[in-house]
């Protein structure tokens, strides 16, 4: 039922309104208050209005934030003193689904613990309804301008900078909202909150960036920038339009966070970049499953200073344990104002050749019992702290099954680029005979 990222699917088929109050009776059970916020998605209303019945069924009290990021609903959490939050959003997933993404007070995602008893209670149905005067309450508050003032706490100002924002019809304005107040001159791209997300597709990719990249190729912006559909995510385009990698992001964050002797949490299929730009300062690499819920759990540990995943997702554990999209861009605009352009911060980043791509599938679980049995026959350097991961020495690949869709995915790198396509085409192959 939970993936990496709570519990996401169809709707209609895996997300339905009886879900919802399911979700809502299980959280009851010892939550006395419960912060709840949406994406765009129409389904959202629905689902987001059978949540919060579920949870006054049982007693409990309900903030609804209504439309918000979902680092805006997992901050609120503790800053309405509440129990736990809900956000309901399939993040970067297409207009289609939905799903529920539930967070503790410190910020963090539920762990393996809590979303285990969360799957037991919704499938033996523990709740106790409420007397009939024992109903919780809903109340109506807006946390974005809350979110604002934590932002601006948390980096310098002003920043006088001309700014290209791509919404993506998402539920990001606070990040339009901080950027204004410390002084920058904002664009912004797919403002309009829509959950069909008719500019382009929700998840932030350069190629779904391409009118972002082409607007700043064509303007004065020293940056651009982009979420995905709940803004838990934040991606970039230098000043000349180019697309900026998500592991040269994650290592100029790291790099910016880290000192000597302190760690950053990234996952397993994470570029070697990042090693090599830590061990300048005199950091290093703690490696995690795939999912920002794993990177937030090793950002716990006090050593930890930040943590990240190359698909956008940013966590200063100092701040917050969510990631926090918005936090993200103010942070980056920071950095490029006291550092100079993007471009040339990430020239100083010296990068290798790694390849991604995904194999679809409905028996993902089936097809890496195959693959892991394939590989350890294969090979001899193998990690499976997250799928398989074999270390060749001057490359590494990676095969994992989605936390969230039917998928597996390869990744691979090495130090040269015909190494990394030979390493590359020998790892998909291995999921292509198992599929």
């Amino acid at each position: 039922m939970f993936g990496t990222s709570g519990i996401r699917g169809p709707v209609g088929e895996v997300v339905t309104a009886d879900l919802a109050l399911a979700v809502g009776h299980a959280l009851a059970v010892d939550a006395d208050q419960v912060v709840v916020g949406r994406d765009p998605r129409e389904s959202g209303r629905a689902l987001a209005d059978a949540l919060s019945a579920g949870l006054r069924e049982c007693g409990a009290d309900v903030v609804r934030l209504g439309l918000a990021a979902t680092p805006t609903v997992a901050r609120a959490v503790a800053w309405r003193k509440a129990d736990a939050g809900v956000s309901v959003t399939a993040s970067h997933n297409p207009p289609e689904d939905n799903g529920f993404k539930l967070w503790q007070p410190s910020g963090q995602a539920f762990d393996e613990s809590l979303r285990e008893t969360m799957i037991r209670r919704i499938e033996v149905g523990t709740s106790e309804p409420a007397p009939w005067d024992g109903f919780g309450r809903e109340t109506q508050w807006d946390a974005r301008d809350r979110h604002v003032e934590a932002i601006l706490d948390a980096v310098s100002s002003p920043h006088d900078l001309s700014v290209a924002l791509d919404l993506g019809n998402g539920a990001g304005r606070v990040t339009a909202d901080a950027l204004v107040e410390l002084g920058c001159d904002v664009a912004t791209l797919n403002a309009q909150p829509d959950g069909a997300f008719p500019g382009r597709p929700s998840e932030p990719t350069a190629e779904n960036c391409a009118d972002l990249c082409a607007f700043v190729a064509d303007s004065d912006a020293a940056l651009g920038l982009a979420h995905d559909g709940d803004a838990d995510r934040l991606l970039a385009v230098d000043e000349d339009g180019t697309w900026i990698p998500g592991d040269v992001l994650l290592a100029l964050f790291a790099r910016e966070a880290a000192s000597d002797g302190d760690h950053i949490a990234a996952p397993v299929d994470t570029s070697l970049a990042v090693d090599d730009a830590l061990a300048k300062v005199g950091a290093s690499v703690t490696r995690t499953r795939v999912g920002d819920v794993y990177v937030a759990e090793a950002t716990t540990d006090a050593s930890v200073v930040f943590g990240g995943e190359p698909s956008g997702a940013w966590i200063w554990p100092e701040a917050t344990l969510c990631p926090d999209g918005p936090l993200a861009a103010a942070k980056l605009v920071e950095l490029v104002a006291d550092r100079g352009p993007l471009s040339t911060l990430v020239e100083e980043i010296e990068t290798y050749p790694i390849r991604r791509t995904s194999v679809e599938t409905d028996e993902k679980v089936a097809a890496m019992e195959d693959i892991e049995a394939a590989v350890h026959q294969g090979y001899n350097d193998v990690d499976e702290l997250d799928g398989v991961r074999v270390d060749l020495g001057d490359a590494w690949f990676l095969i994992r099954a989605s936390g969230t869709q039917p998928l597996v995915r390869v990744t691979a790198e090495a130090r040269a680029d015909g190494r990394a396509d030979d390493v590359f085409d020998e790892a998909r192959m291995l999921v292509e005979d198992a599929v």
